[in-house]
Formats: C-alpha cells, sequence, structure tokens
C-alpha cells in the first residue's frame, strides 16, 4: 500500500501496519479507525495520511460501514432514531448514516421495530399501573375506589 505514494515516514508506516491488521479483522468506519491509531500511539498525521490512503483504496468506507453496522443491529434495536444515534457516536457523517438506515430499514423491519417497541412500552406501563395500584391500596384507598379510577383513567 505504501509504495505508490513512497510512504516512508515512519509514523506512516506504523500507522498503516495496524490500520490494515485493524480492517483485516472487522470493517471499521474512519473516525473509529482514527481513535484506535491514536490509542496505539500514531501521530495525527501519520493517521490522517493513512486514513487518506485506505479511503482512496476503498478499504475504509464509511458509508459501508454503516450499512454493514446497522444490518448486524436490526434485530435488537430500539428504534430508528436509537440507530442513527449510535452511528453518529462512532463518528458517522448525517447524510451517511440516513442514507444507510434508509437503506436498511425497510417497511417489514420498520413495523417489526415498531412492533417490538410498542409491546415494551406497554408492558411498562402495565408495571406502572400495577405500582400505582399498590401504592393507592398502601395508602388506605378501597378496592373498589382504586377500580373506579383506573377504569375512568
Amino acid at each position: 500500500m505504501g509504495d505508490n505514494n513512497n510512504h516512508t515516514n515512519p509514523d506512516y508506516k506504523k500507522a498503516e501496519k495496524i490500520a490494515l491488521r485493524l480492517i483485516a479483522r472487522a470493517e471499521q468506519c474512519s473516525c473509529g479507525l482514527a481513535r484506535k491509531l491514536e490509542k496505539r500511539g500514531c501521530d495525527a498525521a501519520g493517521i490522517s495520511e493513512v486514513i487518506s490512503r485506505l479511503c482512496e483504496l476503498n478499504l475504509l468506507d464509511d458509508s459501508r460501514f454503516a450499512r454493514m453496522w446497522l444490518q448486524s443491529r436490526l434485530r435488537f434495536a430500539r428504534s430508528p432514531r436509537r440507530l442513527l444515534s449510535s452511528l453518529y457516536a462512532r463518528g458517522i457523517d448525517h447524510d451517511i448514516a440516513q442514507a444507510a438506515l434508509k437503506e436498511a430499514l425497510d417497511e417489514q423491519a420498520e413495523f417489526a421495530m415498531l412492533e417490538k417497541f410498542a409491546k415494551k412500552r406497554a408492558k411498562k406501563a402495565e408495571n406502572v399501573m400495577r405500582n400505582i395500584k399498590f401504592q393507592l391500596k398502601n395508602e388506605g384507598f378501597s378496592a373498589s375506589a382504586i377500580q373506579r379510577f383506573m377504569e375512568e383513567d
């Protein structure tokens, strides 16, 4: 990789070696890879150069990362907003994240996510109502008054 641009800088070589090893293990995004290289002691100039070169060679692609990351998490996701927030936290650009989500979240997948979300919310609401009933009972209200209140609310 370094031969094309005659990168002889030892900082570049170090960052390149680490970056290639990380990319070989798993898809990376540019921001995440930069953080990992920084943690491993690479200098900013070397990191920037390596990231640019890897993008040129299509070894690093934030759009591809976002699509793959979303596909791996759709089954467990709570909402589209949370998926986007997670991508933003990983340094994925807003437009790239939005496009990847639009591609990954078809109508069927979105509806399945919505159903799961709504069922979880309903279960929480049931628990809240049980808790209110328990508190009212502990405060000495009669069962009939509590029942009337719950039916009216």
